[in-house]
């Protein structure tokens, strides 16, 4: 009973420290590197800026909380190695509509997908939007970006851009 007893201050502790890192990663901005990116679609180049999310935290935290997203601005996902197709996004804690392209380890758009605010205040209530199709990175837009734009599976994102969207 007394290493019952002792370990209950340990452990309160130790799930305290859980709860302000929790707390930390839902509140506090991330800090994301930016590049200049491109879309490339029937002889049409759209320059975009986007954020790069590649860390586990980074990709978990995404556009959560923004409350507006710039008209050409958007979030790339990058992953280690391909994902398969019935891996997802959510949009739990993302306040504003959201296109996202699922992209091949070439840029090339393998699926796009349009994603709707979850107003639920529990993530299992919030859909998942599965690529259905095996992916390496994705980008987030504002929903219609890729519509307005005439962009469609086929299509290729390149970031950095190299220089191949003019200024």
């Amino acid at each position: 009973m007394k290493i019952f007893t002792a370990l209950i201050p340990v452990c309160a502790m130790a799930l305290a420290g859980c709860g302000a890192a929790e707390a930390g990663k839902t509140t506090a901005p991330l800090e994301l590197p930016q590049a200049q990116a491109c879309f490339l679609s029937g002889g049409s180049q759209y320059p975009i800026t986007v954020e790069i999310a590649s860390t586990s935290e980074e990709r978990q935290k995404g556009l959560m909380g923004r409350r507006n997203l710039g008209d050409n601005a958007g979030m790339v996902f990058e992953y280690p190695e391909d994902r398969p197709a019935r891996y997802g996004f959510w949009m739990y804690k993302t306040l504003i509509p959201l296109d996202i392209a699922f992209l091949d380890e070439h840029g090339v758009i393998v699926s796009i997908r349009h994603m709707l605010p979850c107003t639920s205040s529990r993530s299992s209530d919030c859909p998942i939007y599965p690529a259905g199709k095996p992916f390496r990175n994705a980008v987030e837009v504002n929903a219609g970006y890729f519509e307005t734009h005439g962009i469609d599976e086929g299509d290729r994102l390149v970031w950095p851009s190299e220089g191949v969207c003019p200024s």
